[in-house]
């Protein structure tokens, strides 16, 4: 193998696939990335297995061929390189690095030696959407997912295919976030509707990846899924199971409908929240005016604050108690001015979403009182 590539290309190639490229006692090769070209094109790839990345770089090539390189050390060196234009050659079991005034032997490993990306079944039918819708789905939902050992079977993110509809979902038991998007947000080439777990480490990666341009296709099999721009190509294994049917846990009404300022409640509840750092509980409580909630939180070895936030409400509800950080994960992940807090009674979920989008919500769980 032998190409010509400007710096920057190959070292925005190497930090897009590097990331899941890391140590594995059994498999040491997969610290590795693979170098390849493939029908005039330079690709990247990195795998651990049940998540692979391959990445487009832009250069040029004069003699086909792959190799592994060692991830990190070649990332350090094209980081540290500062020539722009790179000659890279590959000669049995070593990569040169080579610009005008600098050199580097690099012992690496065939690229036959590199495990193989599992191909989907069906490349056919997929979904297509804009990069930014779903970033910002994933990103909204990713506000009430968590990697939890003792209920392991929600560790995922749960996308639902109809022709009328995307719906994407996540859980962690405390908190659930949905997003839904209309047909007219994403074109189809598949008639039957489907569903599928992607795991939470996987939805990290391909939020990172993912970017304001372009458009992105999802294709799915069985076992696993294949989210592809004109970039990058990224495949993941899905998990086995069934996401929780929460529908009946959704709030149909509330006792009190509270509109207030996103901005002002995030901060307040950052503000009350420092009385609270060994539990994260504050209390939420209407005002006999209806004109504002007061946010308070105490602590016996520390004191206590409180904080009086202006509101529009309508009904009435008792005192409630919330984990702070997770009632601002919901409201960080909203995208308008205001925000609508219905709030209930008797330890029911109350709900975040903005007024006029009923596209998404976030539910939170109280604090439940002994």
């Amino acid at each position: 193998m032998k190409i010509v590539v400007i710096k920057n290309n190959l070292k925005d190639g190497l930090s897009a696939v590097g990331r899941i490229a890391g140590e594995n006692l059994q498999l040491p090769i997969l610290k590795s990335v693979l170098l390849e070209t493939l029908e005039n094109k330079i690709i990247l790839t990195a795998t651990n297995l049940e998540i692979a990345i391959k990445f487009f770089v832009s250069g040029k090539v004069i003699e086909n061929g792959s190799i592994a390189v060692p991830s990190g050390l070649v990332s350090s060196i094209i980081s540290s390189i500062p020539s722009e234009r790179l000659n890279i050659e590959s000669k049995k079991a070593v990569i040169e690095i080579k610009t005008d005034n600098y050199q580097a032997t690099v012992n690496s490993s065939p690229g036959d030696e590199f495990p193989l990306v599992p191909k989907i079944k069906n490349s056919e039918n997929c979904l297509e959407l804009e990069s930014s819708t779903l970033k910002d789905a994933f990103s909204q939902v990713a506000a009430a997912s968590q990697v939890s050992e003792l209920r392991p079977e929600l560790n995922c993110i749960f996308l639902e295919y109809s022709v009328d509809n995307l719906r994407i979902a996540a859980t962690d038991s405390s908190r659930l976030a949905e997003k839904n998007l209309s047909n007219s947000q994403f074109s189809s080439t598949i008639s039957e509707p489907f569903n599928f777990l992607l795991p939470i480490p996987s939805s990290q990666e391909l939020l990172r990846l993912l970017g304001d341009e372009g458009k992105v296709k999802i294709y799915h099999d069985e076992n696993q899924v294949l989210f592809k721009t004109e970039q990058w190509e990224f495949f993941s294994r899905l998990m086995e199971g069934s996401f929780p049917d929460y529908r009946q846990v959704v709030p149909k009404k509330y006792a009190a409908e509270i509109f207030v300022s996103r901005e002002e409640f995030i901060n307040s509840l950052k503000l009350s929240g420092i009385f609270s750092f060994k539990s994260n509980e504050i209390k939420i409580k209407i005002l006999e005016s209806k004109k504002a909630i007061e946010i308070s939180s105490s602590d016996q070895a520390v004191g206590d604050n409180s904080y009086l936030l202006p509101a529009r409400i309508e009904g009435s509800a008792k005192e409630v108690c919330f984990n702070w950080k997770y009632l601002s994960d919901g409201l960080k992940a909203l995208k308008s001015d205001e925000v609508l807090f219905g709030v209930n009674d008797d330890n029911k979920p109350s709900v975040v979403k903005a007024p006029k989008d009923a596209s998404y919500f976030y539910i939170v769980m109280p604090i439940l009182k002994a």
